[in-house]
C-alpha cells in the first residue's frame, strides 16, 4: 500500500482554498493536499518562482491552482489577492494562514527589526487574511479558517520570544474569531493547529546533532511529517470538521503532553 493510500481523503470539489506560505514546507504540502482533494487553490507567498512549482505540481495531479506573489503583512496587497481570487471564482471557502518566519536570538540581543518582522509576517498577516476572509464568508454563510500556530506558542522556546509571542497571539486570535463567527446563521469555523517539530527545510537547518537531541525530547522519538499537518487541515476543511471550531489542535508526538 502506498503512503498516499494510507492518508485520509475528502472531496473538496467546487471549493476555493487560499493558502499562505505555500511556496515551501508545511504550506506547500497543505496546498498540494487541498488541490488533490479537488479544491481550486490560490497559492500565496513572496517567492513567485517557487509558487509556480507548487502550482505545476497541483496541476500535474489534475487539480486547479494559481500563484499569487504577495507580502502577507501588507494590507493593500492582501486585499488585492482576495479581490482577484473572488473575481476569478466568486467565492473563498477555505483560508489557511500558514506564512511564518523566524529571527531567532536571545531577548537581550533581539533588535526592533527582529521583533517587528516576525510579528508582522506571523501574526499581522493572520489578522489581515482573516478580516478579508470573514467578509467574504459571512456573505456566503460558510467557510473554514485554519491558522497554523506552533507548540512554541504553548510552551515557549528559548531564543524565540518573537516567534513564540506571534504563535501564542494566533491562538488567542483564533479562539476570539471563532466565537464571533459561530452562529446558527453562519457555518464558519475557525481553528488553530500547533505543529511540533516537523521535518522541513527549517528543521533541516538544525544539523544532525541537534536533530537527534530534539528527538530525545519527543515521546514519539521522531519528527512529524508535513503531510500529517496537511491531513489535519484537510479534515478541518472537510464536511467532517463542521462542528469543530475555536479549537487548538496540537500535533507534536507528545512533546507538550
Amino acid at each position: 500500500m502506498s503512503d498516499d493510500a494510507k492518508r485520509i481523503s475528502a472531496d473538496l470539489s467546487g471549493q476555493v482554498a487560499l493558502v499562505t506560505g505555500a511556496s515551501r514546507g508545511i504550506g506547500r504540502e497543505i496546498a498540494v493536499t487541498l488541490g488533490k482533494a479537488g479544491a481550486a487553490v490560490a497559492c500565496v507567498a513572496r517567492n513567485e518562482e517557487k509558487l509556480k512549482e507548487v502550482v505545476a505540481e497541483i496541476q500535474a495531479a489534475g487539480g486547479q491552482a494559481g500563484a499569487f506573489a504577495c507580502d502577507v503583512a501588507d494590507s493593500d496587497a492582501v486585499q488585492k489577492v482576495f479581490d482577484a481570487v473572488v473575481e476569478a471564482h466568486e467565492r473563498v471557502d477555505i483560508v489557511v494562514n500558514n506564512a511564518g518566519i523566524t529571527r531567532d536570538t536571545l531577548i537581550p540581543r533581539m533588535t526592533d527589526e527582529d521583533w517587528d518582522q516576525v510579528i508582522a509576517t506571523n501574526l499581522r498577516s493572520v489578522f489581515l487574511l482573516t478580516r478579508a476572509a470573514t467578509q467574504v464568508m459571512m456573505r456566503q454563510k460558510t467557510g473554514r479558517i485554519i491558522n497554523i500556530s506552533s507548540v512554541s506558542g504553548l510552551m515557549g522556546n528559548p531564543g524565540q520570544a518573537n516567534y513564540s509571542a506571534s504563535k501564542a497571539g494566533i491562538i488567542g486570535f483564533t479562539q476570539t474569531v471563532a466565537r464571533e463567527m459561530a452562529s446558527r446563521k453562519r457555518k464558519i469555523t475557525v481553528n488553530a493547529i500547533c505543529p511540533g517539530f516537523i521535518a522541513t527545510e527549517m528543521t533541516d537547518a538544525l544539523g544532525p546533532a541537534l536533530d537527534e537531541e530534539v528527538k530525545k525530547r519527543i515521546p514519539a522519538q521522531r519528527l512529524g511529517e508535513a503531510s500529517e499537518i496537511a491531513d489535519a487541515v484537510l479534515y478541518l476543511a472537510s464536511g467532517s470538521g463542521a462542528y469543530i471550531t475555536g479549537q487548538v489542535i496540537t500535533l507534536d508526538g507528545g512533546l507538550t503532553a
